[in-house]
């Protein structure tokens, strides 16, 4: 590798980490001759150069967060410096291994020393915490254990606090790793203390257990299960079960509170097979009443409104329980999209010629020429798309830059602000005006059996070469409205660039259905996947 100086002070000598916004590298200082470790902040392709220079002041804001911690279980922050057009920060090098790597190398970790671990992870938080620091990426990817032992949590890179400049994260620019992403996270965009704490459980689940509790084949299903189902059995866990089941409770304020879990993981370090009682009552009936009748989330936007008659929830009819599936039944990344030049959204037939539904707004009715649509250019007609007051009944917020968008072929959505909007037959495309990302929706008929029709569609054009490099992700079922399935998978474009796409099918009525689908560059889709969760929710058809 040809070592490169960094602001003619920090020589370049191997590259030890990459991750979705940025590779670390291991360097030289040449000044103080001591090893430190590079982080190289490499913006996603597709992003504007004001939003590069919002990276940037977001990459400072990271160093100063770091910075402001001093405690031993902390990576410490050293410098940051711009070279090459690019942020550099230079940090502490640790000899180490991360926790992900030793589960890889030794499998899964007994429960004693997953909790002594924790313990130490536990004391980062609660001293970020304390600096109103929130980490917002707790994962054993960002958990190193030093050849001598010491235990330290790294990659601020997500991390705000109060009274910075916060608001240079914005909603929707990256979201963690969807594995460890707490639930009100994943759907609403919360950020707090207990945020933290669910990821840390998590993490402590994946080391005891050797798998995260909520691993599935592909993003969609992983947040899908994080939205409706409970953490996976634990097998493993043994005296750690007390403090994870605390953890990882979906209603935030049943969860443990750090000052609530270190008692719990202190037992299990010491290998006691009961729970040390924590110093708050309802934390404790929390997790005694695991795997008994969920408490009602009080948080969930989607929630039915109290029945007045009963004082209880409200019974849905069929129609709207089946929606509220849709809506919590499946975010995707939280891995959380969209298609370069000569890259499409919406799968379609070739020589399909059944007619678009009435009122699609115009567009051309012939029959597509390339296995996608939207995959051109927008055509002069295309129009912007306005913002526009939410809804009147609108359960949630969209976060900033996009609006809800009312289709004239029957189904609401929310949209980017400005993204140029057009129609292809029966597909209503979305695209941002100077750039490659596209969103689609199609109307066509019901599949009797979604997941057959996706199987068909992967075998036409895998079988005709219109999806070089081809790789599945997932094909499977969602219970959703009357029927769906989720195709998800990636291929190399025209431009020889590797490109990722998630695609949903969902029956909506005994002789309709409409394919949602998004898709982006394979190095961009983890950022933007973290945008389908709020697409998901808000897609309405009218039934």
């Amino acid at each position: 590798m040809r070592q490169l100086l960094i602001a003619g002070r920090y020589q370049l000598l191997d590259l030890v980490g990459t991750g979705g916004m940025g590779r670390v590298w291991l360097a030289r200082d040449e000044m103080l001759h001591r090893d430190v470790a590079v982080k190289e902040v490499v913006p996603p392709s597709w992003l504007a150069e004001t939003e590069r220079a919002e990276l940037r002041l977001r990459t400072l804001r990271e160093a100063r967060t770091a910075a402001r911690l001093n405690h031993p279980n902390v990576v410490r922050i050293y410098d940051v410096v711009h070279d090459r057009d690019s942020p550099w920060i230079v940090m502490e090098y640790v000899q180490s291994r991360s926790v992900q790597q030793i589960i890889g190398d030794e499998g899964p970790l007994s429960p004693q020393r997953t909790a002594r671990i924790g313990l130490a992870v536990l004391a980062a938080l609660r001293a970020a915490h304390s600096a109103g620091v929130l980490h917002r990426d707790v994962k054993p990817h960002n958990v190193l254990v030093a050849d001598d032992g010491r235990v330290v949590l790294t990659d601020f890179g997500l991390a705000t606090f109060d009274g910075g400049d916060g608001a240079m994260t914005g909603p929707g620019t990256v979201l963690g790793s969807p594995q460890f992403v707490a639930p009100e996270r994943a759907r609403e965009g919360v950020s707090n203390p207990r945020t933290d704490l669910w990821s840390l459980g998590a993490t402590l689940y994946a080391m005891v257990e050797g798998r995260s509790p909520y691993a599935r084949s592909s993003a969609m299903a992983t947040l899908s299960a994080l939205a409706t189902e409970p953490p996976d059995p634990m097998r493993r866990a043994g005296p750690l079960r007390p403090a994870l089941t605390g953890l990882l409770q979906r209603d935030p304020w049943r969860r443990l509170t750090a000052g609530e879990a270190e008692p719990l993981l202190r037992s299990a370090a010491a290998g006691h097979d009961g729970p040390v009682e924590p110093a708050r009552s309802s934390a404790v009936a929390a997790v005694r009443s695991a795997g008994r009748a969920a408490a009602p989330d009080p948080i969930d936007p989607l929630s039915p409104p109290d029945d007045p008659a009963t004082g209880g929830p409200a019974t849905l009819p069929r129609s709207r329980r089946r929606r509220r599936l849709l809506a919590l039944g499946g975010t995707a990344t939280v891995t959380t999209l969209l298609a370069a030049v000569g890259v499409t959204l919406a799968l379609v037939n070739r020589g399909d010629d059944r007619p678009p539904p009435s009122g699609t707004g115009g567009g051309s009715t012939t029959a597509r020429p390339a296995a996608f649509a939207c995959a051109t250019p927008p055509p002069p007609a295309a129009t912007p798309v306005p913002s526009v007051p939410p809804p009147a009944g609108a359960r949630y917020r969209l976060v900033a830059g996009w609006t809800w968008h009312d289709d004239p072929a029957g189904f609401r959505i929310a949209v980017p602000v400005a993204w140029l909007r057009w129609t292809e037959g029966a597909v209503t495309c979305f695209r941002e005006a100077d750039g490659p990302r596209v969103l689609s929706v199609e109307a066509g008929p019901a599949r009797p059996d979604p997941v057959a029709y996706w199987r068909a569609e992967e075998a036409r054009l895998t079988g005709g070469e219109a999806l070089p490099g081809y790789r599945r992700v997932d094909i499977s079922a969602l219970d959703i409205f009357e029927g769906g399935a989720i195709w998800e998978c990636g291929w190399e474009n025209a431009a020889g660039e590797r490109v990722h796409s998630f695609r949903l099918l969902a029956n909506t009525s005994p002789g309709r259905a409409y394919t949602v689908s998004w898709l982006t560059k394979e190095f961009d889709w983890q950022v933007n996947a973290t945008y389908l969760p709020m697409i998901r929710q808000s897609f309405t058809p009218a039934l």
